[in-house]
C-alpha cells in the first residue's frame, strides 16, 4: 500500500506526518527545531530521504537544514552541529551565506527597489521563503529569498550562487507585499529543464528559458482592482502563488488578491479563471500536483496571521510513494 508523508512548517517548528493511502490515521513526528519559524520544507523528487528546510529567527537569523534520512536527523549542509553553536550553547544561526551577486562578470548592480512608501531602499537579505529541489539531482536546489532573488546550490546547500539576471527584470520597480518583498514560489518543468518560473510579492511572475541566466516578466493580463488595475503592467503585481498544470506544463495558474488567473504559453497573457477562489485563503494558497510513475506529490501553502505586516508562511509538502515502498 502507498504511503503519504506531509512536511509541515509552522512558527513553532516543523512536523512530519505519515499515513497510508487511506489517510484515516496519521503519525505525527515533531516538533523539529522547536521554537523556530520554518518557512518551507521540501523533499527531493530524486531522493525522498533528502529533505531541505528553511529555519529562521528574527533573533538568530537564517539557517538551512538538511536531512538524508527522511527527517530523523538534521544538519546544516557542510557543517557539524557544534560549528554552529556559541560558547554559551546558543545557536549562531548562520549557515550558507546568501550574498547578492554584484559582480560585473556574472551579477547585476545592487541598485535599489521600491519600499512601501514609494522611496527607494537597498537590497538586503532577510530570510529564505522557498526551497525547490531539482527534479533529477538531490544535490541541486533553488532558494527563493527576501529581498526577492533566486539562488542555486549544486552541492546540497553548502554554497549558494545568485541567479542575478532576475533582478535585472525591472527590479527597481519591485516593492514589498504585506509579508515582505519575497520570492515565494519556484516552478520547474520536467520536460523543459531550462525553463523556470518564479513568483514575487509584490512584483509578479517571471520566466527563464535558459536555466535562470535571463528572465522576463509574464504578467500581462493580470489585474486587481485593489492593487494594480492595469492589465498591461509588466511588474508590480502582488502575485500570491503560481501553479503548473500537472499534465500540461504550458498551462499556469496564478493567484492574486481576490482573483485567480490562467495562462497558456507561449502567449504569456493571463485570463481570469472561471473557478471560484477559496474565500478563506485570501492570503495565499496553492495546490500543485505532479504526476510521476509511482508517486504523487503536491504542495499547499497558507500564510498565517495575515493581519500582521510580517506574515509567516506555514508550508506543507506531501509525497505519496507507490507500492515500491519508497517514502
Amino acid at each position: 500500500m502507498s504511503r503519504i508523508r506531509l512536511l509541515v512548517g509552522t512558527r513553532k517548528g516543523a512536523f512530519i506526518l505519515t499515513s497510508d493511502g487511506k489517510r484515516k490515521h496519521w503519525t505525527v513526528d515533531g516538533p523539529h527545531f522547536g521554537g523556530w519559524e520554518l518557512y518551507h520544507l521540501k523533499g527531493s523528487p530524486a531522493d525522498p530521504d533528502r529533505i531541505y528546510a528553511s529555519q529562521t529567527s528574527s533573533w538568530f537569523g537564517q539557517v538551512i537544514q538538511q536531512s538524508d534520512d527522511g527527517g530523523k536527523t538534521w544538519n546544516p549542509p557542510g557543517t557539524k552541529p557544534e560549528d554552529l553553536m556559541c560558547e554559551d550553547g546558543m545557536p549562531k544561526g548562520a549557515s550558507n551565506m546568501f550574498l547578492y551577486d554584484g559582480s560585473t562578470e556574472t551579477g547585476q548592480p545592487l541598485t535599489t527597489h521600491q519600499h512601501y512608501d514609494g522611496t527607494q531602499r537597498p537590497w538586503e537579505f532577510k530570510r529564505v521563503w522557498h526551497l525547490e529541489p531539482s527534479l533529477t539531482d538531490p544535490d541541486t536546489v533553488y532558494a527563493g529569498v527576501e529581498d526577492a532573488a533566486i539562488f542555486k546550490s549544486t552541492d546540497g546547500g553548502k554554497t549558494w550562487k545568485e541567479l542575478a539576471g532576475l533582478r535585472g527584470a525591472k527590479g527597481q520597480l519591485w516593492q514589498p507585499g504585506a509579508g515582505g518583498m519575497c520570492l515565494h514560489t519556484i516552478l520547474l518543468n520536467t520536460g523543459q529543464p531550462d525553463r523556470i518560473f518564479v513568483a514575487i510579492s509584490a512584483a509578479g511572475s517571471f520566466r527563464s528559458d535558459d536555466a535562470g541566466q535571463t528572465w522576463r516578466p509574464t504578467n500581462k493580463g493580470l489585474m486587481s482592482k485593489y492593487e494594480l488595475p492595469d492589465p498591461d503592467a509588466e511588474v508590480g503585481h502582488c502575485v500570491h502563488c503560481i501553479a503548473m498544470h500537472p499534465s500540461r506544463p504550458n498551462v499556469l495558474f496564478s493567484r492574486s488578491t481576490g482573483m485567480c488567473f490562467g495562462a497558456t504559453m507561449p502567449a504569456n497573457r493571463g485570463r481570469r479563471s472561471a473557478a471560484t477562489c477559496p474565500a478563506t485563503l485570501d492570503s495565499r494558497s496553492s495546490c500543485t500536483p505532479t504526476n510521476r510513475t509511482q508517486s504523487l506529490s503536491f504542495r499547499s501553502k497558507v500564510i498565517l496571521n495575515t493581519t500582521r505586516r510580517k506574515a509567516s508562511c506555514a508550508s506543507i509538502a506531501a509525497r505519496s510513494a507507490g507500492t515500491s515502498g519508497r517514502r
